[in-house]
């Protein structure tokens, strides 16, 4: 390939997004959802304005008062870099140096706004940005979306709550790319940029190799004014900042904490110090620069410019000594890379990238020790991955903008006529992705974990509630729970064991149950998954709107906690045994919720008389151990029942009976036509249905993978 011209194919880029959109902005149904988004975007904006001024006078803008506070290190004679406050650049605090004559409360505010217009033209200008060709769909859809996830992701949420300047930089190397045309004018943006962070250089090196070659020397000659007017001004801070701390390595926090995010904070939390750490990081991050930048360059000249920046920024937040959390908006701009040839797991590489960037590794993975060096670095591990290992498609590739389509079963028509199967829920035959599906897991079960410690109730209300559940037991005559109770606390062996099966078969079952079926009936796994799913949502509706006192936390009743221990009525936060468990989630019962789903799954799909059998003793075991421990009343697990009904109720009324018409079925059926005898009807209560061919009856719509992975 001959000489790459960067700013002609960036034109033709941007040309080309505006022409696609401009040509099918009339699509019908896409106003509607634009709107929405839009107005998604407006409330995620009120409401991070909202927390951040919300907050008091001490705990918001730290940065900013540090800097420029009536305390601050700008009105402080001396150093900039005394006490370690300061981290920027020497030119960063000549730009902050003005602002100190501003009412503090004033600027916090203007300060909040300024930063939340910085959000907005960083998610316009990235949309714009998509490689052609873009679907129209994807043009209209791109910008609310972009800042949506800006606004939703911890780099900004972290620079707003600290009044930090790290959004411009990023927008600075965008606009230089995207917006402006003329080669100088471009490169003094990268060179400003890279004044404020000085491994933003790295972009002038891009620059260079990408053909726009003015460019890279207008931001290298930009940087280096900026950088000599700085030291002209502040000799002693210049000093400080490039020689004594090796541009500004080690100031400000410790770098070997969680909020910094580059390969230097890992190496020195994996236990390195001193020389072999340094000698390891300097090898290591000449590696990374090295193979980043190349396929960075590779990208670039696929037409896949913002991608390339996007690469380039990941090599910048893993080889920066120090990079903190509110400077990591790079690894967000990672997913509009394309990865996998099959239209099924086009959304494995932007859902890490968006779960990593939006959630706190503690949503992300167990508290489980030897997952702690992965869970304390995610968002390093995915910035490596974007610069150095994710296999994103060339542009030139077959499956760019036609993955492989995902096999969808045919629906056996519902038992009863009357319920209304809702035709976007199809039933895929292939199992999903496991990666996709443990983070889902993982964030839906610690989403609720939230949700159910956040409803809580006062005491009082809780008690009455228990009173009133007690009350309707006594008068249906099903009042056994301290019978049970003081029964097997008589009996040592069966209360240890009751406790045991109370603690741990609660999880092990159901994930026993997800993984085999995950493994050998992936078309059921998803159905069955579906089902818990939904009872879980429909139990947190139920923990919010009826909180209610267990046995074992109503005084006066008698009853024996066998788990937690005797609790001290006289106290009155008693019923907190924990930090993080909601003690008046009782109603309904997930813990005989989820052993009836499992019994319930396991009868339908179990193929031996004798699987079925221990399926039915796994609830009878958990309805005794649930009573016998006093941690729910009767009533609790008639509303479990009811929730898991709903939930199976809600599967079917999504994509119908669990029984398919599956992919050898319908070749079968077709292969039988084609010979002239009549195709073989599958198993249903319906009237006889035509014959199926062999090629999918539901084929996905083959919309452009933009939408899948552009925004």
């Amino acid at each position: 390939m001959g000489r790459w011209e960067g700013r002609r194919s960036v034109v033709n880029a941007d040309h080309s997004v505006r022409g696609d959109a401009a040509a099918e902005t009339g699509a019908a149904g896409s106003g509607p959802v634009r709107a929405l988004l839009w107005l998604v975007v407006a409330a995620l904006a009120v409401r991070q304005v909202a927390v951040v001024l919300r907050q008091p006078p001490g705990e918001r803008f730290l940065d900013l008062e540090t800097w420029i506070g009536e305390e601050g290190v700008l009105h402080v004679a001396g150093s900039l870099y005394d006490g370690g406050r300061f981290t920027g650049t020497p030119f960063a605090g000549l730009v902050l140096k003005p602002l100190t004559a501003s009412a503090q409360q004033a600027l916090g505010v203007a300060w909040t706004f300024g930063s939340l217009l910085l959000v907005v033209a960083l998610g316009v200008v990235a949309a714009r940005a998509l490689p052609s060709p873009v679907g129209r769909r994807t043009a209209l859809l791109a910008a609310p979306v972009a800042i949506g996830l800006f606004l939703l992701s911890l780099p900004v949420r972290n620079a707003l709550h600290l009044g930090q300047t790290s959004i411009l930089p990023v927008l600075l190397v965008l606009l230089g790319w995207f917006v402006v045309r003329e080669h100088r004018a471009a490169g003094v943006l990268v060179g400003i940029a890279a004044a404020f962070q000085p491994v933003l250089l790295l972009f002038a090196a891009l620059l260079w190799l990408t053909g726009r070659r003015q460019a890279s020397v207008s931001a290298g000659v930009t940087f280096a004014l900026a950088t000599a007017v700085a030291w002209a001004a502040a000799p002693e801070d210049s000093w400080t900042y490039w020689v004594h701390h090796l541009a500004g390595a080690g100031l400000g926090e410790r770098p070997d904490s969680l909020a910094n995010q580059s390969l230097h904070g890992a190496l020195l939390r994996l236990g390195l110090e001193g020389p072999p750490e340094i000698a390891l990081f300097l090898v290591v991050a000449a590696a990374v620069t090295v193979l980043g930048l190349r396929r960075a360059v590779r990208y670039a000249r696929d037409g896949q410019v913002l991608l390339a920046v996007a690469v380039t920024g990941c090599v910048v937040v893993a080889v920066s000594p120090t990079a903190w959390q509110h400077q990591l908006l790079w690894v967000l701009l990672a997913v509009v890379g394309r990865v996998g040839k099959r239209a099924s797991d086009r959304l494995v590489w932007p859902s890490v990238v968006v779960l990593a960037v939006t959630l706190p590794g503690t949503m992300l993975l167990p508290n489980i020790e030897p997952l702690f060096p992965v869970r304390d670095n995610v968002l390093l591990l995915v910035a490596l991955g974007a610069a150095c290992l994710a296999p994103f498609l060339p542009r030139t590739s077959p499956y760019w903008q036609h993955p492989v389509p995902t096999d969808y079963a045919k629906p056996v028509a519902a038992r009863w006529r009357r319920v209304p199967l809702l035709p976007f829920w199809r039933r895929v035959l292939t199992r999903p992705n496991l990666l996709l599906e443990l983070l889902l897991i993982r964030v839906v079960y610690d989403a609720y974990a939230q949700v159910r410690l956040a409803a809580r109730a006062g005491r009082p209300l809780a008690e009455e509630h228990g009173r009133q559940i007690h009350a309707v037991e006594q008068w249906l005559h099903i009042d056994i729970e301290h019978w049970v109770n003081h029964t097997v606390v008589r009996i040592d062996w069966l209360r240890e064991f009751f406790d045991y099966y109370y603690l741990t078969f609660h999880f092990i079952v159901p994930l026993t149950i997800l993984g085999v079926l995950y493994a050998r009936r992936p078309a059921d796994y998803r159905w069955v998954r579906s089902s818990i799913g939904f009872a879980t949502l429909l139990a947190l509706v139920g923990f919010w709107l009826y909180p209610l006192a267990p046995p074992r936390l109503m005084p006066g009743l008698g009853f024996i906690d066998t788990v937690h221990g005797v609790q001290d009525f006289a106290k009155p936060d008693y019923g907190t045994l924990t930090t993080v468990t909601n003690q008046y989630a009782a109603m309904p019962s997930l813990h005989f919720g989820w052993s009836l789903w499992c019994g319930v799954v396991i009868v339908m799909l179990a193929p031996k008389l004798w699987m079925k059998a221990l399926g039915l003793l796994h609830p009878l075991f958990t309805i005794v151990a649930i009573v016998a421990t006093a941690n729910h009343w009767v009533l609790d697990a008639a509303g479990g029942a009811l929730v898991v009904s709903l939930g199976f109720g809600l599967t079917y009324l999504l994509s119908g009976p669990r029984r398919l018409v599956t992919g050898e079925e319908r070749a079968t059926a077709a292969k039988d036509a084609k010979d002239g005898e009549p195709a073989a009807e599958p198993a249903a209560t319906e009237p006889a249905q035509p014959a199926v061919p062999a090629e999918p009856a539901l084929v996905p719509e083959r919309e452009p993978v933009e939408k899948l992975a552009g925004t």
